[in-house]
């Protein structure tokens, strides 16, 4: 068989010239010197004839001016050429014969196209051999010859090719490309498929599983292609170029009008290739995944993979009834990355890639960067467009006017899903933003954001890290939520999760085939605590997948912070791994400096783009630096992290191991409560009481708490109050504002009815939230709070060794130096008198918040007056005030 030249692609400039054939004189000579042959191979069966495509030789001169038969014949040596023209030529005796005696009329060239145009037609007479054959001939040329009178005389659409054109190549997919596209295993369908210029026209192959016929429509020309069998549909015409075309499918019961998607050039630029193969695409989600487009005038949506491993991807979805069959993607060379434009697909089809894993196995899998998800337990994506417009641009004018460390920061954790079980998006964000709101926090931190498959996870077993979680509504309704809390004034942060994902057989794992997102060694892959896969922060495809999706929540969804999840696992080689399980790195430490290079390319790409955004981590250990800038260098050799804020754990643990002591215990854990100012300064804190500590029997936050139920509320009024005076953000998950006795759970959130004003103890926890919104209401009106959080000098203790009277005495000061005196006593007694040293540049200090207030449900110990320092000494302060200390409470005093 004379080898099939490969395409030069859809639309090749040639010239007239290059595409002419050698002459009728040359051919006959040719024909001469091969009569033998060709009476030989004129006996072969009609079956032979049918199955093989039939062809005819060239020059040399045609083939030396002609581009695609210098590709085939670089491929192929000179006697293996020979050979294969001469079997061609066997094959068709009687059409050699008609060229012999008729080469220059126009009879001869309508024999050649009949092969080609109405291929079919001879197919399904080919039982009874040449004499039905002769007379499908003679039939198809006449209708062809009738077809071509029809098409216009301009070049725009389709031009007849000149008389002396020949037939060179078969229009039928050759064998191993057509096994490699019903095997899903072609790299290259495009190259096969669609329109080709070859010598004698242009080739036109579809494959279409299911079709009963296809036709070529281009403008006056209608050409029905040959049914090649197993979906395949082909033929030749005798056109100079490649016209502007489409396609009808008939398929049983239905006729369908359709772009073909292989005759579309690539969608995605070198530019981008490049980027994705260094791992510095910081737009990924632009030219990954499914999106809705327009291409070459065509609308239509591009799906995008990155799977390097696979040996051909296929995209499946309703559009095809999840047969992936006929749409086989291109792979576009050493990027990985699998492309297919699929015209007439738009927003709300549901689609997954069909991957051929090295070892020919086939999966169905999820896209990475899918946009939008079904809602789970389903697992298909989505196509998608936003089509929301802002109204928030104020807010992002001014959040990047004062860096986070140095502005108010009062944060409400909220689990979406349960703050109001059953809301959406959009009945969230007409409730949420005015409850946060009249509450006076600064900040929402959502839970979860990200899809993820199993409701119990909260969010942090992620399987779609592009797509909002389906179950609240779209993602358009998503952002019409922090849309709303922005014009609230408030912040939104959201839980982010780049440490580990599941093993869910249609998402991350193994993608295609072998490990690709997860580390290549098992040890290194699995995470012992969470049974789930770790990333490979070595792999720059993988960095730029979770570079691009922190850029992508901030700057497509206007996220003000992301809260990273889990860090400590990421940066210990060893972390919850005994000895054995776990490699040194290669100075020979447990520290993971892929995990550290990430970490620092992400945190300096946030806020190398998106100012305003804050980056916090949770991170429970003492690594050195995680707040310091990436490019500052700490005495462990590492540069910093370069994280806006930190989770401060030791905080949270020593304090509420502080509080849990009865009273009359705390003397000897007065500790706990002083050593977080030995390291207060040695990174940018936040203060968390997180969900993670009012869950699996950890107890609610009151409910932590010793004594009766007056000296629980009491003892967390007064908690708090020390918690907001501390230098530090505040964190508080939901439930806990209004003194919540039961845990947390996903399956029904906060008990509102607690709230209810016919519930007999409805006061008590009324004013819990009474008191926490006046905590953040003077929090945010006292500069001395939060302005100098970062600064040692905006801290001075007065009273830190007062043990046997758990008391907690404590100055904060802002910019200007004016102050603030918070005084904490946890013990169950009224102390009078109680003397507490002060500056004596202060005339008068005036108490602004008192946690045993009566309308927080205290016993209303307080001092409504101003109090005047004396002039005696205490504390190591030239001055002192005298104050009646309630019991089990906190006092804030500033100068009057």
């Amino acid at each position: 068989m004379t080898p099939r030249p490969e395409s030069s692609g859809p639309h090749p400039e040639q010239s007239a010239e290059q595409r002419r054939t050698e002459p009728p004189t040359a051919t006959r000579k040719k024909a001469a010197a091969k009569k033998a042959a060709v009476e030989k191979a004129a006996a072969a069966s009609s079956t032979a004839k049918a199955a093989a495509p039939e062809k005819k030789a060239t020059t040399r001169k045609a083939a030396a001016k002609t581009a695609a038969v210098r590709k085939a014949a670089a491929k192929t040596p000179a006697a293996e050429k020979t050979t294969a023209k001469k079997s061609a030529t066997g094959k068709t005796t009687a059409k050699t014969a008609a060229k012999k005696t008729t080469a220059r009329t126009t009879a001869a060239e309508k024999a050649t196209v009949k092969k080609t145009v109405a291929k079919k037609a001879v197919a399904k007479k080919a039982t009874t051999k040449r004499t039905v054959a002769k007379k499908a001939t003679t039939k198809t040329a006449a209708a062809t010859d009738a077809v071509l009178r029809q098409a216009p005389p301009t070049g725009s659409v389709a031009q007849p090719a000149p008389p002396e054109m020949e037939i060179a190549v078969s229009p039928a997919v050759e064998a191993a490309d057509r096994e490699r596209l019903l095997g899903g295993t072609h790299h290259a369908p495009h190259s096969v498929l669609g329109a080709h210029p070859v010598p004698g026209g242009i080739v036109f192959r579809v494959f279409k599983p299911y079709a009963l016929a296809v036709t070529v429509l281009s403008g006056g020309l209608t050409v029905e292609l040959h049914d090649d069998g197993d979906g395949f549909f082909s033929g030749l015409l005798p056109l100079r170029e490649v016209p502007a075309y489409r396609l009808l499918v008939t398929y049983e019961g239905t006729v369908q009008e359709t772009e073909d998607a292989y005759r579309f050039l690539p969608t995605l630029g070198e530019l981008d290739l490049h980027l994705i193969g260094e791992g510095r695409h910081e737009e990924l989600w632009t030219v990954l995944g499914a999106h809705p487009m327009t291409h070459q005038g065509v609308t239509g949506t591009r799906f995008s993979v990155w799977a390097p491993n696979a040996r051909g991807v296929r995209v499946a979805g309703t559009f095809n009834f999840w047969d992936g069959t006929g749409f086989p993607m291109r792979s576009l060379g050493s990027s990985g990355v699998w492309e297919l434009f699929v015209p007439g697909i738009g927003e709300g089809e549901l689609y997954k890639f069909e991957i051929t894993r090295p070892d020919g196995s086939r999966t169905l899998r999820a896209d990475p960067l899918a946009r939008r998800t079904e809602v789970p337990p389903a697992t298909s994506s989505i196509v998608t467009s936003s089509h929301y417009e802002w109204g928030d641009a104020e807010w992002l004018r001014r959040r990047a006017e004062v860096p986070a460390h140095r502005a108010p920061f009062s944060v409400y954790e909220v689990h979406l899903p349960s703050w109001r079980p059953g809301l959406t998006y959009r009945q969230l964000a007409e409730q949420l933003p005015a409850y946060v709101k009249d509450l006076g926090f600064t900040h929402v931190e959502l839970m979860p954001v990200a899809e993820h498959p199993f409701g119990g996870s909260w969010g942090y077993q992620v399987t779609g890290f592009y797509a909002p979680t389906a179950r609240l509504g779209t993602p358009d309704d998503f952002r019409y939520l922090v849309d709303r809390l922005h014009q609230a004034g408030i912040g939104v942060l959201m839980d982010w999760v780049p440490a580990h994902f599941p093993r869910d057989e249609w998402a991350l794992a193994e993608f295609d085939g072998r490990p690709l997102y997860e580390h290549e060694d098992p040890l290194r892959a699995a995470h012992p605590d969470w049974g789930t896969l770790e990333f490979d922060f070595g792999r720059r495809e993988v960095r730029n997948f979770l570079v691009a999706n922190a850029l992508y929540w901030c700057e497509e969804f206007h996220i003000d912070g992301l809260r990273v999840d889990a860090v400590a696992s990421m940066l210990y080689l060893d972390y919850s791994r005994e000895p054995g399980q776990w490699t040194p790195n290669e100075h020979g430490g447990r520290e993971n400096l892929d995990a550290v290079a990430f970490l620092q390319e992400m945190n300096a790409t946030v806020y190398r783009r998106v100012p305003g955004v804050v980056t916090i981590a949770e991170e429970s250990t003492a690594w050195d630096g995680v707040t310091r800038a990436t490019h500052h260098q700490g005495p462990s050799g590492f540069g910093g992290l370069g994280f806006g804020l930190k989770w401060n754990m030791g905080w949270m643990h020593d304090s509420l191991q502080y509080m849990s002591h009865d009273p009359v215990h705390r003397r000897y854990h007065h500790h706990e409560m002083t050593f977080s100012m030995v390291y207060a300064y040695s990174e940018n804190y936040v203060l968390p009481i997180s969900h993670d500590e009012v869950v699996h029997g950890k107890r609610s936050l009151v409910s932590k708490m010793p004594g009766d139920w007056w000296q629980q509320r009491a003892n967390l009024r007064a908690y708090l109050g020390f918690m907001w005076a501390h230098p530090g953000k505040q964190l508080l998950f939901m439930g806990q504002e209004f003194a919540q006795g039961a845990e947390w759970s996903e399956a029904h959130g906060p008990d509102w009815w607690l709230l209810d004003p016919h519930y007999g103890a409805e006061a008590d926890h009324r004013g819990v939230r009474d008191l926490v919104r006046d905590l953040n209401t003077v929090y945010g009106h006292t500069p001395a709070l939060w302005e100098r959080d970062t600064e040692p000098d905006g801290f001075r203790w007065v009273a830190g060794d007062a043990a046997e009277d758990n008391v907690l005495a404590f100055l904060r000061y802002d910019g200007d130096g004016s102050p603030l005196l918070a005084v904490s006593h946890f013990a169950p007694v009224v102390r009078h008198e109680y003397r507490i040293g002060v500056p004596d540049d202060v005339p008068a200090w005036h108490e602004v918040l008192n946690t045993d207030a009566g309308r927080y449900g205290g016993g209303d110990v307080t001092r409504p007056d101003p109090v005047k320092p004396e002039p005696q000494g205490r504390h190591g302060y030239p001055a002192s005030i005298r104050l009646t200390l309630p019991p089990l409470a906190t006092v804030w005093l500033r100068p009057a």
